[in-house]
This record gives C-alpha cells, sequence and structure tokens, in this order.
C-alpha cells in the first residue's frame, strides 16, 4: 500500500487514502474531513501511481 496525498473537492483540505499499487483502482470513498463521498481513480503501471483523479460523487 502507498499513501497518496491530495486535495478534497468537497471541503479542500490536503487527506492522504492508501491505494494498493497492484493494479488501478476506482472506487468511492468518503473525505476524512469532510465526510462526502469522494470518486478516486488510481491508475498504476508496474506499482507505479502514473494517473489520479479525486472528484466530486456527481462528476
Amino acid at each position: 500500500m502507498i499513501e497518496h496525498f491530495f486535495q478534497c473537492p468537497y471541503c479542500w483540505e490536503h487527506i492522504s487514502m492508501l491505494l494498493d499499487p497492484s493494479e488501478s483502482q476506482s472506487y468511492v470513498e468518503d473525505c476524512e474531513v469532510c465526510c462526502n463521498p469522494i470518486v478516486v481513480k488510481a491508475e498504476f503501471s508496474e506499482g507505479t501511481l502514473i494517473e489520479f483523479q479525486a472528484d466530486t460523487l456527481g462528476q
């Protein structure tokens, strides 16, 4: 697992999430600060994060 820091698309606080580098993933997880649902998309290539998106649920 790797820890990735980013800005919440709702409250703009800097937060972090643990990502599994063994595969690309897309899921919904609540912000640890404001509790709003964030759509997380993480793409990995050979264990390296190559793309990351954190969007509001409505996007």
